[in-house]
Formats: structure tokens, C-alpha cells, sequence
């Protein structure tokens, strides 16, 4: 049987996102704020669009079935999955607000500049790793599911060589990287509530993998590590 991809975002879709996102940015990040004028905020959005524009024409020279895979929630997501998302995704984007509000409006932090650079590395790898993924791995998808249509096989190259599940070890750096990059230890609330489910998450996830994708119990084998290498 031939292997059967998702099918591409609409024209419609694609404006969509190309306009929505970015006002969506904005509006996270400059309303709380209070104003259009907060540095850290402007300097912020520069190194997301350099890092996600980079990683955008990478993924669209060397695997652009991506984009489909990614566009959307594809039938047979798990019902779990998408409970969890309810809680992970919303936490996530209130890392933006709850940063712009403390370190924007109230300065109520007092992040010293080595703590910022730090979350600017950790949004960069983040990005970077992803990317890798993303390149490898053509079932990258944004639930969890088999995706029996595709045939889904086990990636084992590029940074799946090291842990099982890169995507999330790099969602990790991102969520905690955006805060401090902001300037807000508040936003750490956010993100520690979306890193704790997204560990959740890796666990579901394997734990499905290992019992309905063939082969994957015997790459587990070979890979012990989920996350994090000598940890989990």
C-alpha cells in the first residue's frame, strides 16, 4: 500500500496564519505590556523570526511534507492527547502576557542579563533542535497517534540517536527560554505548568509507541533515554 500523506493547507489557511499569528504576537506581548514601545519585547520577536525563519527555509529545502503533517490535528489524534494540549497550549502562550505584564508593565522581576542571554540560548536550541527533528523525521505531527496511512517506521537518525523524543526536550527549553528572555520569573509558573504535562506527555507517548509501532520497543532498547541523556 502506498503511502498516503496529509493533504496541503488551503490558500485560505496559509493567509490565515500568515496574518493572524503575527497580530496574534503582538497583541500577546505589547497589550500587557502597555505599550509598542517596550525594548525587550521588540528585541524578543526579532530573535523568534530569525530563528523560526532560518528553520522555516531549512525544513522547506529538506523536508517540506512537514508543513502538511504539521498544518493541522490529523484524524485519529488520541482523545488523551488532545486533553492534555487543552491545558499544555494555553499555558504555554501565557508565558507571552504574564512576561509582558510583569517585566513590561509592573517590573516586577529583576532578571539579571546572564539569566536573559540564558533564555535566549535555550530559545535558539530549542528552535534548532526542532528543526532537526522536523528534518528527519517526516511523521513530526502535533498529536499523537499511529499513523498507519503514512507507515509510520522508527526514525533513529540525527538527534534521535540521543533521546527518543528530541521535540519535547527542545519545547522545554523554549517554554522556560521565553520567560527568562522576557525577563520574568511570574512566566516561570506558566511554563513549569506546561513542562510538567509535556512530561506527562513524553510518557503517554512512548508508552503507546512501544506497544503499537513496529520496531519501537527494540529502539527503546537502543535508546534508553526519553528527554534528557543519564535521567529519563
Amino acid at each position: 500500500m502506498k503511502a498516503i500523506d496529509p493533504p496541503p493547507m488551503s490558500r485560505r489557511s496559509v493567509l490565515a496564519y500568515a496574518i493572524v499569528l503575527p497580530l496574534a504576537l503582538l497583541a500577546l506581548i505589547f497589550l500587557p505590556a502597555g505599550s509598542l514601545t517596550w525594548a525587550p519585547g521588540w528585541r524578543f520577536l526579532g530573535v523568534l523570526v530569525v530563528g523560526f525563519g532560518v528553520s522555516a527555509l531549512i525544513l522547506a529545502r529538506v523536508n517540506p511534507v512537514i508543513y502538511r503533517a504539521r498544518s493541522r490535528f490529523q484524524p485519529g489524534t488520541k482523545r488523551w492527547d488532545k486533553a492534555l494540549l487543552a491545558i499544555i497550549l494555553p499555558a504555554m502562550t501565557a508565558v507571552l502576557p504574564v512576561a509582558a505584564l510583569d517585566a513590561g508593565r509592573f517590573h516586577g522581576s529583576s532578571v539579571p542579563g546572564w539569566m536573559v542571554l540564558l533564555g535566549y540560548l535555550g530559545i535558539l536550541a530549542g528552535i534548532a533542535v526542532t528543526a532537526w527533528a522536523q528534518a528527519v523525521n517526516p511523521f513530526f505531527e502535533p498529536g499523537v497517534r499511529i499513523q498507519s496511512e503514512r507507515q509510520q517506521r522508527v526514525i533513529d537518525n540525527g538527534p534521535y540517536r540521543f533521546v527518543r523524543h528530541p521535540g519535547y526536550i527542545a519545547a522545554l527549553w523554549l517554554f522556560f527560554g521565553m520567560a527568562l528572555a522576557l525577563g520574568s520569573f511570574w512566566a516561570l509558573l506558566p511554563a513549569a505548568l506546561a513542562a510538567a504535562l509535556l512530561v506527562v506527555r513524553t510518557g503517554w507517548e512512548d508508552r503507546l509507541l512501544q506497544a503499537e509501532l513496529a520496531g519501537y520497543a527494540a529502539y527503546a532498547q537502543r535508546v534508553r533515554w526519553k528527554l534528557m541523556p543519564g535521567l529519563w
